[in-house]
């Protein structure tokens, strides 16, 4: 009994002994372990920054070798505008700065194409152009690239970091008026991209058409600025923003938060001038790069929103030929006749506009405004100095270039949308008084203003469909209520009986 007792002791002592040194060396592997994964002290604002990044999405952060060997631009275009600037843009890359550089309609490839892998091997950014159409979609040549992208970054079966290897950056086109429809379709492809783990090189730009709130100045100097961007991104080594970037001069950032960092947008414009529109007061009409296309179109424009054209109508009949429908069934001869405008703006976006949708557009007036009397002498002395550059010109009638130099009626449809002058009627009376006829013509947006309307000689209305769906596809109109609008503009001229 005595020797079993003892073995029994001898066998614990052993069992506690082998237990002590196994809890020394789990404890020695902790205190290790814990020594390795540990983070070291950091100051509070430090260790706050830390923390923030960890909780941001890691695709939009990480850092990436942004020396890009080529450029695919995607595209996808309703009327072409986007496509003209897309190919300025990589004609830029590829002639100014040697970088391989593609155009490619996103109509013709498809989805997995785009986003393929070997865009990550051949070091390749993947750039996206966007336009938003009516109702907020996008164009018809993009829909199914949109679809697959957002069906994808919904489905919960796909690995959200499928796309991982793709460095990406878009721009969208669209016009501010259009409110909760602006850039909506650039916005989400973006979203869906970084929700797929792609990598935004540059922040997400959405360019306005419209000028006044444009920061830049109009769409095609927002495309310019973002062009920068993308060149100051494409030979940068730092970790790229990640922020949304909204043209609007009216929707910078102000959190103070952000107001010591600079990024790489400052580089293009100074700080210093991206300030809030309405403390600058009403903007011009015609920007540079506007009055440059429509110089370009043989426009003369007038102070800060009016232009006057020399119709062909008007030269036809200088030399003896015919004139418009106006000469045909109101006797009205062409070649006395000035085409001007009191405005270049509209409340449409018409498909069969012919002035290339360069003008700007809007729902009410907003731009610095001239007098109607500059406006009507600036517009008889462009036309008569149009008319002058026929004199001796073989083919031109002398006594039909004598009666030219003496306006006798007005066409007020020259482009736009003239009723919303706001001193239409001083300048129809201004033109009754210089013994000038008025033929104006509105789209029918502005019924209240066909009311407030005084008379004058002839009173349109452009009537461009017939049902509110197709009224829609054709005038592509900015305001929601734009049916109810026709019908009471309509109602309007039937009210208008009373002729100067």
């Amino acid at each position: 009994m005595m020797l079993e007792f003892l073995l029994s002791i001898n066998f614990l002592g052993h069992f506690l002994i082998a237990s002590v040194i196994a809890l020394l060396i789990f404890k020695n592997f902790c205190n290790l372990y814990s020594a390795e994964t540990s983070e070291p002290i950091l100051p509070t604002a430090k260790r706050q920054q830390k923390e923030n990044e960890r909780q941001r999405p890691q695709s939009l952060y990480r850092n990436i070798d942004t020396n890009f060997r080529c450029i695919e631009v995607y595209f996808a275009t309703e009327y072409g505008n986007t496509k003209k600037l897309c190919e300025k843009l990589v004609e830029y890359f590829t002639t100014t700065k040697s970088i391989d550089s593609v155009l490619i309609d996103l109509s013709n490839i498809e989805p997995e194409d785009v986003l393929h892998s070997k865009n990550a091997q051949r070091k390749c950014l993947s750039l996206f152009v966007l336009p938003t159409v009516t109702d907020g979609q996008p164009p018809k040549a993009a829909k199914w690239f949109c679809k697959w992208l957002s069906d994808a970054a919904t489905d919960f079966r796909i690995d959200k970091q499928s796309q991982a290897h793709v460095s990406y950056a878009v721009f969208g086109l669209g016009n501010s008026v259009y409110a909760e429809n602006f850039n909506i379709v650039a916005k989400e492809v973006d979203e869906n991209l970084a929700q797929l783990g792609a990598c935004r090189v540059c922040k997400l730009t959405l360019g306005d058409e419209d000028t006044s709130e444009s920061q830049n100045g109009g769409l095609e100097a927002d495309f310019d600025a973002w062009t920068k961007v993308i060149e100051n991104v494409v030979w940068s080594q730092c970790t790229p923003p990640y922020e949304v970037l909204d043209t609007r001069a009216n929707e910078v950032e102000t959190s103070s938060e952000e107001e010591d960092v600079v990024d790489i947008e400052d580089l293009v414009k100074p700080k210093s001038k991206r300030t809030n529109s309405k403390s600058e007061g009403a903007k011009e009409m015609i920007t540079p790069q506007l009055r440059g296309v429509l110089t370009k179109q043989g426009y003369k424009l007038i102070g800060f929103h009016s232009g006057v054209k020399l119709c062909r109508w008007t030269k036809s009949m200088m030399r003896g030929r015919g004139g418009c429908y106006k000469h045909t069934f109101y006797g009205i001869e062409s070649h006395r006749c000035m085409e001007t405008t009191p405005s270049l703006a509209c409340a449409n976006k018409c498909v069969f506009c012919w002035r290339h949708h360069s003008n700007p557009v809007g729902t009410e007036w907003k731009w610095k405004m001239d007098d109607a009397n500059t406006i009507l002498r600036g517009a008889l002395e462009n036309h008569y100095n149009m008319i002058k550059e026929f004199k001796g010109v073989p083919g031109v009638l002398p006594e039909k270039f004598a009666e030219a130099l003496a306006v006798k009626h007005c066409a007020l449809s020259l482009v736009g949308e003239p009723i919303m002058y706001p001193e239409i009627n001083k300048f129809c009376r201004l033109l009754h008084e210089e013994g000038i006829s008025t033929f104006l013509v509105t789209n029918a947006q502005f019924p209240e203003a066909i009311r407030a309307m005084d008379p004058v000689t002839q009173l349109y209305v452009s009537v461009d469909a017939s049902t509110k769906e197709s009224l829609k596809k054709i005038d592509r109109p900015l305001f929601k209520d734009f049916w109810e609008r026709f019908i009471d503009s309509l109602k309007a001229l039937s009210e208008k009986t009373v002729q100067p």
